[in-house]
């Protein structure tokens, strides 16, 4: 079975898809599973609460964006929007990441922030107080943005924003292995900011029960809502195309992300037809052998249809065509559609000395 099909067929067993015997023992097996890991998430947790283990703090303010489950919530058009906002202001921005997904280089979110902000540096490595530091004092940094960051406690952080996907919000209801959930849902109470993302793909009482779950971990949290905006087709020659010129069309759709459902129902709002659809794992690395395969599928697609990727894919492919057809790349804007004054009232105030007394 190859990584697509392992990935999908993993997807379907914790969404409960799968009736009978034996996934409802292999489901048994791995909640079994998540209650060690439950445990070892909460003795981490009690131990930087406590004191027991060093907090590094950075000479300049650090900004985290980050979430509660496993890859697919849209931090890459976040972080990309609160690195802009900084550089509107005229700071220097750096990122900062563990760069998961690589073994070797840069991973596909810093392929793709490089293409989309290549005046702002990206760091990337295990020790990310090593990086702030190498930050402050090498690139002569302002502030400091830390992908992926909710997680990562060595490096105190002046803000901590927690992205919650609106389409899969609780990692299907548990701790992995047995869902998707990093953290129970209770730790969203450490985060300063929520930003509920693809609110536009689920419906507006999906949203109030999601706001009700935040507010009933910490009632005077801040939320706000977002939608991933398609902004144009990309190719890897720079070329680009309106998002209505593939309008209608049938289309050859693959991805590896960790919410490939999201990038489908974001393809069908635009009203292309999928005719064609395949997934990889998150952060996949293609090989030799997934090219010609793509190859190979995309010759057997009607002889009208276009193919597509997201942005994260095409930066590792690096390919105009694929089995003699175009190979185009949604490109995404993260657009806040309530809360945006309040939650750039924070960005402001994180960088803004506080007043001097009387």
């Amino acid at each position: 079975m190859g990584d697509c099909a392992l990935n999908d067929a993993f997807h379907a067993l914790i969404r409960g898809d799968d009736a009978g015997l034996w996934p409802a023992l292999q489901r048994a097996g791995l909640w079994t599973l998540s209650l060690g890991y439950r445990a070892g998430v909460a003795m981490r947790n009690l131990a930087y609460d406590r004191g027991w283990i060093t907090i590094h703090h950075a000479a300049v303010p650090v900004v985290s964006v980050g979430n509660l489950t496993t890859g697919g919530t849209g931090k890459t058009p976040c972080v990309e929007y609160v690195a802009r906002f900084y550089r509107q202001l005229g700071l220097q921005v750096t990122l900062l990441s563990r760069g998961y997904g690589s073994d070797v280089g840069r991973n596909d979110e810093a392929l793709v922030l490089e293409e989309n902000l290549p005046d702002v540096p990206h760091l990337q490595g295990a020790d990310r107080a090593e990086l702030a530091q190498t930050a402050v004092e090498e690139l002569e940094s302002d502030v400091l943005v830390l992908d992926d960051g909710f997680q990562h406690r060595q490096l105190h952080r002046d803000l901590d924003i927690v992205l919650i996907d609106a389409t899969n919000p609780w990692g299907y209801d548990y701790l992995l292995p047995r869902g998707l959930l990093r953290e129970p849902i209770g730790s969203v109470g450490r985060a300063h900011a929520v930003i509920l993302t693809r609110c536009d793909l689920v419906s507006a009482e999906t949203v109030r029960k999601i706001r009700d779950t935040v507010l009933g971990v910490r009632a005077d949290l801040p939320i706000a809502e977002s939608i991933h905006r398609p902004a144009q087709w990309r190719n890897t020659a720079g070329q680009t195309m309106p998002i209505e010129a593939l309008k209608e069309r049938p289309v050859g759709a693959f991805c590896g992300l960790g919410n490939p459902q999201a990038f489908r129902q974001a393809l069908e709002k635009l009203r292309l037809n999928v005719s064609a659809w395949r997934t990889f794992p998150d952060h996949h690395g293609y090989t030799k052998e997934d090219i010609e395969d793509l190859r190979t599928w995309a010759r057997q697609l009607p002889h009208d249809a276009a193919l597509v990727t997201t942005q994260k894919d095409l930066v590792k492919i690096r390919l105009e065509r694929l089995g003699d057809r175009d190979l185009w790349a949604l490109t995404i804007d993260l657009a806040l559609t309530s809360g945006q004054e309040a939650l750039e009232d924070l960005l402001r105030n994180v960088v803004q000395p506080p007043p001097r007394a009387a």
